[in-house]
């Protein structure tokens, strides 16, 4: 019987607890210092997974040398991750959301750490490629449930604002500290520390989640176990993005390319039906009746796509055409990170309380936009003052962007659903960089080829391939912006 006043309980030697004591409701946000320790916690894990993304590709010309990787092969040690992290996520939120997304979380992280230590003493490319997967795999079971547990935790809108700001600037500025720490490490250690580093971060974190993150119960795998669904969405996304990357070496227009293409394509149509008539659907298509959510989705697939490409191009040019060393080139990525966290931890949250979404997103896009365009008429002989730091400034525009796309694209989510639309954000993040890795380079590495023939000399034909790729990552940037303009409310209703 419950109790409606203070009873003598305590005569029977033992103490009534609280029901919410007994069965805690992650709905009711925590302790404020927890909730904020919680969300360094998350944080901490998604800039762990966020960094590996980027860490290797300035480590690569050292891995290729010491374990003897072809130049084709070469390519899937990102790959790997790419494959299994982008392919997973829907699935891994969706499992969050079944059976607790503190456990998944956990077993992401400790996964995630596992095969760290795996890639760290791999002596064989056969090995790297095979724990770059399971990071892939860890990844995602990480990051598919770090979004929902953070709406979660801050139900308010201001404070659900800057929890989102800290946790876009960490994934934005991640990747660029990435390239930091792993141009720093490759020269000063060896290739394998890019993988130790993970070990220290991993632990930290995880004892401290398993102590600070509040246990949510999840829904129960009867409630949403749809194992067709689960088979189709997990297949298809894998086999689209095995289909992307790999079409920069077998040809966009290639009969593979065409015909994985196709068939990616009709899984994932399967999946869409499937979830139709589905009594407990893995993804709810009720989430994309709102057009924020579908248009903040979309927005981000084709800007993720650009400045992914962009990352890569850049550091090409630095290293190829400038001449910069790894550590260099890493160094003077830096100022990106630094613009993009004093933007989206310091001011994001306040202007999106004030102008709205939409006006950040559209301004967001404008800078980006301005910055591509300046750097697809870099020189030669480019100066970094003068050509390239401009363009890192420029990236404040992803900073005021992607924290409020990443609210209007958890704007629709429910407590039961949480964990898959966080995952699906995600998910078109991954298909972005996806996209414009092998989009953006195949189109550069063509134009360098025919500039080559043409007789003009390895520097000049590299940054005329350059120009290329980063004109048509500004071409995307300016469909992100006709979007933002026509698909995003003028300003979203706070409660």
């Amino acid at each position: 019987m419950p109790l409606t006043r203070s009873t003598p309980q305590t005569r029977t030697g033992t103490r009534t607890q609280r029901p919410t004591q007994q069965h805690p409701d992650p709905r009711t946000p925590p302790h404020d210092r927890s909730r904020w320790l919680a969300l360094a916690i998350l944080c901490a894990g998604m800039l762990m997974v966020i960094l590996d993304g980027s860490i290797v590709t300035v480590a690569l010309p050292a891995i290729q040398s010491d374990l003897g990787f072809s130049q084709p092969d070469l390519a899937w040690v990102v790959n790997a991750y790419l494959i299994a992290f982008g392919g997973l996520l829907l699935l891994a939120g969706r499992f969050g959301d079944l059976i607790g997304r503190k456990r998944m979380f956990l077993a992401g992280i400790t996964l995630f750490t596992a095969a760290s230590l795996l890639c760290g003493v791999a002596g064989s490319p056969e090995l790297l490629i095979a724990g770059r997967f399971v990071q892939g795999v860890g990844g995602a079971m990480a990051s598919a449930v770090s979004l929902g547990m953070i709406v979660t935790l801050f139900p308010e809108p201001r404070e659900r604002a800057k929890a989102i700001g800290a946790f876009s600037f960490v994934g934005a500025a991640g990747a660029s500290i990435g390239l930091v720490l792993g141009g720093v490490l490759t020269q000063s250690a060896s290739w394998h520390w890019i993988f130790f580093i993970n070990l220290p971060i991993g632990v930290a974190a995880g004892v401290l989640a398993a102590r600070t993150l509040v246990p949510d119960r999840g829904l129960g795998l009867r409630s949403g176990a749809d194992a067709t669904g689960a088979a189709l969405v997990t297949a298809g996304l894998m086999l689209g993005v095995y289909t992307i990357v790999q079409a920069g070496e077998n040809g966009w227009a290639s009969a593979r390319t065409l015909g994985l293409g196709a068939l990616a394509a009709a899984l994932l149509a399967g999946f869409v039906l499937r979830q139709a008539k589905a009594a407990a659907p893995l993804l709810p298509l009720r989430v994309f009746r709102s057009r924020q959510v579908s248009g903040a989705n979309a927005i981000q697939v084709l800007m993720i796509a650009a400045l992914f490409g962009f990352q890569v191009l850049v550091v090409l040019y630095m290293q190829h055409v400038l001449g910069y060393g790894a550590a260099k080139s890493g160094l003077a990525m830096l100022p990106s990170a630094v613009v993009i966290g004093i933007v989206s931890l310091g001011f994001s949250a306040r202007l999106t309380g004030r102008f709205g979404e939409r006006t950040m997103v559209v301004s967001g896009l404008a800078l980006l936009l301005a910055g591509l365009l300046l750097l697809s008429r870099v020189p030669v002989h480019g100066s970094y003052l003068v050509d390239l730091l401009p363009v890192m400034l420029s990236l404040a525009g992803f900073g005021l962007a992607i924290p409020a796309l990443t609210g209007l694209g958890m704007s629709g989510a429910t407590e039961r659903d949480a964990g898959v639309a966080s995952g699906l954000f995600n998910t078109t993040q991954q298909i972005g960089g996806a996209l414009g890795l092998a989009l953006l380079n195949t189109l550069a590495t063509s134009r360098t080829a025919h500039l080559l023939s043409a007789g003009r000399s390895a520097p000049a034909a590299l940054t005329g391939g350059y120009h290329l790729a980063v004109t048509v990552g500004a071409g995307l940037i300016a469909v992100a912006l006709v979007l933002a303009v026509t698909t995003l409310p003028a300003r979203r209703r706070r409660a």
